[in-house]
């Protein structure tokens, strides 16, 4: 095992060498290495459970730098050992904080995603409704009477806007190629109209159907026959 380099004080080589006049004064180099030794001894003797009073250079009035050198390592050891335990301490109770700190996150992540998913399906479900009650009526030539044929169609608008009270709807007036643009687009109007007072007959709120007439302007096939003109002279229910 390594351990840190010791600097002996200046003060305690005068002291060395005032007190062994009558014998060759100890170099330098001797005199650390006997204080790096004594250094080590001490940090070992921490790490071996004894006890600061255990010094074996504590008697040694000729060589005090062994004594200072051993009780800094003890010294120095415990302080180390401090730290070590502060640092454990602190990053077992970071440890302890982040498990539960984890779990709710997740969750909290698990509950969110489960969230999302069922907007999600709510939204899809929503839209397959939207899809299946919004579909178009027509209307006899020149007329914006609703078809017998067409009721039930209205019924399931109904039935959809009931189902979900946050739909709103714009009913679009529309006929076929026939007759001034003045005149179809008034036409478009009534049948949109007539559509919306239908749907208000079955109990939807008025302030949820909107109407808008587009005449002629925007034919659903082409074609100048019968069954294209019927196609076009309709109303569309589009989700607002």
């Amino acid at each position: 095992m390594r351990y840190a380099s010791y600097i002996v004080p200046a003060t305690a080589l005068v002291v060395i060498g005032a007190g062994l006049a009558c014998k060759p004064p100890k170099t330098q180099e001797q005199i650390q290495q006997e204080t790096q030794a004594a250094f080590n001894e001490g940090v070992q003797a921490f790490k071996d459970g004894k006890a600061r009073d255990t010094n074996p250079y504590v008697n040694d009035k000729e060589n005090p730098h062994k004594a200072k050198a051993w009780f800094d390592g003890w010294d120095k050891a415990k302080a180390d050992k401090a730290e070590a335990d502060r640092k454990a301490a602190e990053d077992k109770a970071a440890a302890d904080r982040k498990v539960p700190e984890d779990e709710a996150r997740r969750k909290s992540e698990a509950a969110a995603e489960a969230a999302r998913k069922a907007e999600s399906e709510k939204l899809a479900a929503y839209r397959r409704a939207a899809e299946a009650a919004l579909k178009d009526i027509n209307f006899a030539l020149d007329k914006s009477a609703i078809r017998d044929t067409d009721k039930p169609k209205l019924q399931a608008v109904a039935d959809f806007l009931k189902g979900f009270p946050q739909a709103k709807v714009q009913i679009e007036g529309h006929c076929d190629e026939r007759g001034t643009t003045e005149y179809n687009l008034a036409l478009g109007e009534r049948r949109a109209y007539a559509a919306k007072s239908y749907l208000a007959g079955l109990g939807v709120a008025e302030g949820r159907l909107a109407t808008i007439t587009y005449g002629k302007e925007r034919p659903k096939v082409q074609g100048k026959d019968e069954e294209s003109w019927l196609v076009n002279r309709r109303c569309e229910f589009k989700l607002q």
